[in-house]
């Protein structure tokens, strides 16, 4: 039965097992030889990945002989040889009788050798010879591991060997244990001279990175692990494989802290140290990390030269790594492990040290330090005004996330019922309500939502919580910011009204409404409530915020609604008022409304694009990485999506899910990405984003039930679920209350696509609900003429597609679908406009005429569609083509990948494969597998699948090995 270890794939060592092969195999000829070193720290893998390499060499054609030495100094010579010989000896076979003879010979010459003067040099020759008879021509490939132990006479052996003082090809793989290499250690200086040699190289075995350990951890556990499980386990295990494979059983196997196994490995490690290096790291362990070297100087009160011996000590055991910026524990479970063999009183003295040496060095103070080291030293009055001065400190710095973890410690050193105490160095007072305050706003910039609203329902229980009005103007933006947009407008609602609002609360408050229902595409309403706004915050000095967010809302309601170029003029003239002022909430709101206006209503897709990556970036910069820049580059995704770039778009969706985001700002990006899924045809992924966003639109949010109702139609329809599409669309006529007309015309469309879809389907079309659906498309028509021109031009597409997709329940015209074309490629959505190509062209074959132009229409539609990587799409025109006797493109290429007969090579064979496709083709050319393709684009290896089939679908061909020689056949020079 295979172990537990073995089961356990070798992970992001590819590269390495390539430059084994390439240094000690396909790089040494007949009488040459090679020597590759693996260094490295204790359980980074060394003995794994010879035993790979073994494996490797030997399927490649050499011999391989495998040996340990012992921690037994030179009492046994040769020992690593001598059992290499004998395991190789009990593996062979009556077959290899000649080869077993001269592995007993060799065997023999140890046993008989005896004492002389010359007995060493002969020795050696000896054994060349012997080792040259076993090869019998072959490559000769020996491994040897934890060298760190190797006796004398084979560190002999080895110099005369790879000198090439033997008549012998041969390579040795060696590992050795990095931490052991301490003093005079005799193989240092071995290595010193073989490194001379141009055929030796030392490779020094780094720890995995945070993909390649997140990748292990799975592989023991048996599944991926979950957001906070792998932060964890990826900063305890600072990514070395055995403390990976150790945490991760005890995460499968449901036990709580460090198993004896790590925690022994540690401390035997820790305690082989000198007694200042032991203290050195005992130190560095209670320290916050970096620790400067004049800190642990102050802590450790050691003379200079007794202190630097001491860190080089732990260094060169790899317990600490030095840096410019202080010192750091190699791995952060050694402080875990250390925290166990410290008395209380101990850690106290050290915390205590630290905080007094950070306090008497006000030139090197930092505020976020001295509060951990007072509160672990047992000072909770002292670690107070530190805490909130770190705090303070972070959100100067537009460091959000910092900010609410100290808050929320100052929160915790100040206790339940704590009174208010004197001002830090004019700050704020540190009474509780103001603490509460402090921490439900940096939560909410840092996008902890359901935190912020937490802390400010204990605030509004607070004996001297903040006014009414205030508070319902703080939990209405908390709520809109987690995507409870119905509870969130009541709340502004609630503040208008309340009898202690003050003039600058209830311009606020009608600002924050404004804005609110600008998201919710009310825009007639959003409009009237910015002018409300503007009014009352000419009454209030200084109320830069309020003038930003109405007249954002006021600019976007008149681009919509009547004027483009002057709401547009109002919206960049607020976005100018907001970089002057600074605030990052304003200029991030600036920037997202000014995109998703030019992006949306108004199809300025380009440009759109480039502003809102140009303010996810500077949002990005002002600390609001987790919520605004998340926004905006789901709304660059959504304008490339419509541009026809899906490559980019899925480059832009995968950076922004490295935020993690939650509430509203979630919400925004997974549908941007289940568009792209809906499009690429990947069911499985688009039907989990419509899962996430409706279990987080559970709590309101009606400003994106539109959208996700109509991916959800448009899902079901490319699975030829039309009652499911038909569901989804009258669901959304019942709930819409939005004045974006574009909208509610797109989910018109997908209404009358699902009827015509199950008419040709030969599945019951239910009349009543055409007739509503015409009757909505009807109301469309005449609102839109009161929306400004270019939103009438958008609405005309889908007005078009819709009266298209009526005929198809009577006979499709193809009249029709040329009007949708000209108006979709007028608008430069090449989606839209295949998809209306490819119903022109079934139109016109139904009435078998101009046969030859439904070809034309057909190949275009097919190209676009390949371009996007539109599976669904392209799978559709394929049929049709297919039952017409279409010819969508000349291939001259045979299902494995070689040329016709006749035919010569075709440089454009990848014409039809999207610019990701040809990523992930490179990659499979490379032989990486779909887990190590995703972790390189940073995709799911689910959708790494779905790129590898619509490859082989494209390319005609049904294995790996094919698809890539069409790439190595087709690639530039």
């Amino acid at each position: 039965m295979a172990s537990d270890v073995d089961l356990v794939p070798l992970v992001g060592r590819a590269d390495h097992l390539a430059t084994l092969r390439s240094a000690l195999l396909d790089g040494v000829g007949p009488g040459q030889t090679a020597a590759v070193f693996v260094t490295g720290e204790s359980g980074v893998g060394k003995t794994r990945l010879l035993r790979e390499a073994g494996d490797r060499f030997r399927a490649g054609g050499a011999l391989v002989l495998t040996g340990s030495c012992l921690d037994i100094g030179d009492s046994s010579p040769l020992h690593p040889l001598l059992q290499a010989l004998r395991r190789f000896d009990a593996e062979l076979t009556a077959s290899h009788a000649r080869t077993s003879s001269a592995v007993r010979g060799l065997l023999q010459t140890f046993a008989a050798e005896t004492a002389g003067p010359d007995g060493a040099g002969a020795l050696l020759e000896r054994v060349s010879q012997g080792l040259h008879l076993v090869a019998q021509g072959r490559p000769l490939v020996l491994v040897l591991d934890d060298l760190q132990w190797v006796d004398r006479t084979t560190r002999q052996l080895l110099l005369y060997l790879l000198a090439g003082l033997g008549d012998l090809q041969l390579s040795v793989l060696a590992a050795v244990r990095a931490e052991s290499l301490q003093g005079a250690h005799p193989l240092r200086r071995v290595l010193t001279e073989l490194r001379r040699l141009r055929s030796v190289r030392v490779v020094d075995l780094a720890p995995l990175d945070r993909a390649g350990t997140e990748q292990l951890a799975a592989a023991v556990l048996g599944g991926p692990l979950g957001a906070e499980a792998a932060e964890s386990l990826w900063r305890r295990s600072g990514g070395n494989p055995f403390v990976v494979e150790e945490l991760a059983r005890d995460l499968r196997e449901g036990r709580d802290g460090l198993s004896e196994t790590l925690r022994e490995v540690f401390l035997s490690r820790v305690d082989a140290l000198p007694q200042a290096a032991h203290a050195v790291v005992h130190a560095v362990a209670a320290g916050v990390e970096p620790v400067p070297h004049w800190l642990l100087a102050e802590v450790m009160r050691l003379p200079e030269g007794e202190l630097i011996e001491a860190v080089r000590a732990a260094v060169a055991h790899r317990l600490l790594v030095g840096d410019d910026d202080g010192y750091r524990l190699r791995h952060r479970l050694v402080a875990e492990v250390l925290a166990h063999e410290l008395l209380p009183a101990e850690r106290s003295v050290l915390h205590r040290r630290y905080a007094e040496a950070l306090t008497t060095a006000p030139a090197e103070l930092h505020q976020a330090r001295l509060a951990h080291h007072w509160r672990l030293a047992g000072e909770p009055a002292r670690a107070l005004p530190a805490a909130v001065a770190a705090a303070q400190e972070a959100e100067r710095l537009h460091g959000y996330a910092e900010a609410h973890r100290h808050w929320s410690v100052a929160l915790q050193l100040a206790g339940p019922q704590a009174p208010g105490v004197a001002p830090v160095d004019g700050g704020i007072t540190t009474d509780r309500a103001e603490l509460l305050r402090h921490a439900a706003e940096a939560a909410h910039h840092c996008g902890e939502h359901a935190r912020a609203l937490s802390l400010l329902e204990e605030l509004a229980d607070a004996e001297d919580a903040a006014p009414a009005c205030a508070l319902h103007i703080r939990r209405a933006r908390y709520l809109a910011a987690a995507g409870r947009s119905a509870p969130a407008e009541a709340e502004y609602r609630r503040a208008l009204a309340a009898a202690d609002c003050t003039p600058r609360e209830r311009a606020t408050a009608a600002a924050h409404l404004a804005e609110l229902l600008l998201h919710l595409g009310r825009y007639a309403d959003a409009g009237e409530r910015a002018r409300e706004a503007l009014e009352l915050a000419a009454q209030v000095e200084g109320s830069v915020s309020e003038v930003v967010l109405a007249s954002m809302a006021l600019g976007f309601s008149e681009a919509y609604l009547e004027d483009p170029d002057a709401g547009l003029a109002v919206m960049r003239e607020a976005l100018d008022t907001a970089e002057r002022a600074g605030r990052p909430e304003d200029v991030a709101c600036a920037y997202l409304h000014l995109a998703e206006l030019l992006t949306g209503p108004l199809n300025i897709l380009e440009e759109g694009v480039v502003v809102a990556r140009r303010g996810a970036e500077r949002v990005a910069e002002l600390g609001l990485g987790r919520t605004y820049e998340t926004r905006l580059l789901a709304i660059a995704t959504n304008g490339l999506f419509r541009v026809g770039q899906w490559a980019e778009a899925e480059k832009v969706v995968a950076a922004a899910l490295r935020h993690r985001p939650s509430g509203a700002d979630a919400v925004e990006l997974l549908l941007a990405r289940c568009r792209l899924w809906v499009g690429y045809g990947d069911i499985a992924a688009a039907d989990r984003d419509l899962e996430a966003v409706a279990t987080v639109l559970a709590g309101g949010g009606a400003r994106h039930v539109i959208p996700l109702l109509t991916l959800r139609a448009g899902l079901a329809m490319w699975q030829g679920r039309h009652d499911l599409a038909r569901q989804a669309v009258q669901r959304g006529l019942t709930e819409i209350r939005s004045d974006d007309v574009g909208i509610l015309a797109a989910l018109v469309w997908h209404g009358l696509r699902a009827e015509a879809e199950a008419h040709a389907a030969r599945a019951p079309v239910d009349t009543t609900v055409v007739r509503r659906l015409r009757e909505v498309a009807e109301r469309v028509a005449r609102k839109s003429e009161h929306a400004a021109r270019p939103v009438r031009d958008v609405v005309d597409g889908f007005l078009a597609l819709c009266e298209a997709e009526v005929s198809r329940l009577d006979g499709s015209d193809p009249q029709l679908w040329a009007r949708s074309v000209t108006e979709w490629d007028r608008r430069h959505h090449p989606y839209p406009a295949a998809y209306s190509r490819l119903r022109q062209a079934e139109a016109l074959l139904a009435r078998r005429s101009r046969t030859a132009t439904a070809g034309k229409l057909l190949r275009e539609a097919y190209q676009v569609a390949q371009g996007l990587g539109a599976e669904p799409l392209s799978t559709e025109i394929r049929t049709l083509a297919t039952r017409a006797r279409v010819t969508l493109e000349d291939r001259g290429a045979l299902a494995d990948g070689r040329p016709a007969a006749g035919a010569e090579p075709s440089g454009d064979e990848l014409a039809m494969l999207t610019a990701r496709e040809r990523e992930v083709l490179a990659a499979v050319a490379e032989g990486l597998t779909n887990k190590e393709i995703g972790q390189r684009l940073f995709i799911s290896e689910r959708t790494i699948g779905v790129h590898v089939s619509h490859i082989f679908d494209k390319l005609q061909v049904r294995t790996r090995v094919q698809a890539s020689a069409i790439f190595l056949r087709n690639r530039p020079e």
